[in-house]
């Protein structure tokens, strides 16, 4: 008898003990803005956009990327990043390309830097790409 009471105590313990273990997840990292241009002119039917979050240091280094279809300028955006993929060290930035017909009309041309310099919402510019010859 002393011995299943010895049990149910030691297991009832265990219960509270685990019950008060809580693991909280860290909330993600939010990027959001919009992308748009200048330039007095409408887009192409069928035009679409491509915009990702890239380390700013490291050539061809894409950390998040979205493509959709687009009729109108400027472009939301929103990007949910898990917290814990968040290197201080990299210099993250927001890169856009507009493309029509698989051809690119406007795209990115200066930084847009995020997150580690504390900024998570931002307004990107796109230029025109000059028409080849």
């Amino acid at each position: 008898m002393i011995s299943l009471m010895k049990k149910s105590i030691v297991l009832v313990c265990m219960l509270l003990l685990t019950a008060c273990v809580t693991v909280e997840e860290k909330p993600p990292v939010v990027v959001n803005g919009a992308a748009g241009y200048l330039e007095k002119l409408a887009l192409p039917q069928g035009s679409s956009i491509t915009i990702a979050i890239i380390d700013l240091d490291t050539p061809g280094v894409i950390v998040a990327q979205k493509s959709f279809n687009i009729v109108r300028a400027p472009i939301p955006f929103k990007f949910l990043l898990p917290a814990d993929s968040i290197d201080s060290s990299i210099n993250y930035g927001v890169v856009a390309m507009i493309q029509y017909q698989g051809q690119v009309i406007f795209q990115t041309y200066d930084r847009f830097p995020v997150i580690n310099n504390n900024k998570y919402t931002t307004e990107v510019l796109m230029k025109a790409v000059p028409a080849p010859r």
